[in-house]
């Protein structure tokens, strides 16, 4: 039996071409002990991928020339040595660009799947991973309170439309930045926000402050940049700012060089509360907070979007799209059929 996978071959100046990329074909090992075989169906594409490609200090240690490429996917058990799983069983695991995992029974990067939360490649993205990661940032950092105004940038995309729709629930102002028009619409009439502003149109920073009349309360930050520049006169005393990430950096030559949000924060007067946060720091709760977006998709009050590409040898090609913003909600790659 082989495993298909995709290997760090060089480490990218910008944008990772196919260069950077190695496909190879490696035979499945016997299982020890305490193992089980999954055969891969989806596997997410997420863009903290490309920051463990760079060799600088971050708050996960860099891939290394010729590991595969770090990432999640969800799959079906199809061999096992451990008496917690039978084949059949879904489940998603951590364990990088492959077709087939072979994963210790009793590793946390390795998780079973309830289906009655939703579907397998839902567990990549609303309910799993991207989910969460909205969930935690924006009720545990940004401490929402009714009434307040939220600003999410990347709003059709899998982290920021559940940000968003959460913030609905819990009775918060939510307004969206997203790229073009028809991820605009999407946003206000499907998410059901309360505004979204384009970046790619005229004038749309002052778009975004008569959309805010009151000021911004959480800013939750996925993109950085001009996105930042533009959401931070706005912020009011007391506004608190998750801090996921900031993608429009990520293909910088030199990301060392570049202006985060972190440096645009502290200029402010008074400094926001504000700090970068991993989904990691709520592992604990991380069945919990699926059960719950799970309750909120079966009852329409969260909606979400998939892209889908096929085969794992186009994930490259996949990827630098989603850096790009070519994707309409969770990028995610079919690796075989359900």
């Amino acid at each position: 039996m082989k495993n298909t996978r995709v290997l760090l071959a060089r480490r990218p100046v910008g944008e990772p071409d196919d260069s950077c990329f190695q496909i190879e074909q490696v035979d499945v090992p016997e299982l020890r002990d305490n193992q089980v075989l999954i055969k891969v169906l989806w596997l997410s594409l997420d863009p903290y991928m490309r920051g463990r490609m760079n060799d600088v200090k971050s708050y996960a240690e860099p891939l290394q020339i010729g590991d595969v490429m770090i990432g999640e996917s969800a799959g079906v058990v199809i061999r096992t040595t451990c008496p917690d799983y039978v084949p059949g069983d879904y489940v998603c695991a951590h364990q990088g660009w492959q077709t087939m995992l072979v994963v210790d029974g009793n590793s946390p990067r390795l998780m079973k799947v309830d289906l009655n939360n939703g579907s397998l490649s839902a567990h990549l993205g609303v309910v799993g991973m991207p989910g969460r990661t909205a969930y935690f940032g924006l009720l545990e950092v940004g401490k929402p309170k009714a009434g307040e105004t939220l600003v999410v940038a990347a709003a059709s995309g899998a982290v920021g439309s559940v940000v968003g729709q959460i913030a609905r629930i819990k009775g918060l102002r939510a307004v969206g930045i997203a790229g073009g028009p028809e991820k605009c619409r999407y946003v206000r009439e499907e998410l059901k926000f309360d505004e979204c502003i384009d970046y790619k149109s005229e004038n749309w920073q002052e778009k975004l402050a008569s959309a805010c009349p009151d000021g911004v309360d959480i800013y939750f930050e996925n993109v950085g940049g001009e996105v930042t520049r533009a959401v931070a006169p706005l912020l009011n005393e007391g506004a608190r700012v998750p801090i996921c990430g900031y993608v429009s950096n990520y293909n910088d030559e030199d990301i060392t060089a570049a202006e985060t949000p972190f440096d645009i924060l502290k200029k402010l007067d008074p400094v926001p509360e504000h700090r970068f946060f991993v989904v990691t720091e709520w592992m604990d709760r991380w069945i919990q907070a699926t059960r719950q977006l799970g309750t909120w998709v079966s009852e329409g009050k969260i909606k979400y979007r998939e892209s889908i590409g096929d085969g794992i040898e186009n994930a490259p090609e996949l990827f630098r799209g989603m850096l790009k913003g070519r994707n309409f909600g969770k990028q995610l790659v079919r690796i075989a059929e359900e």
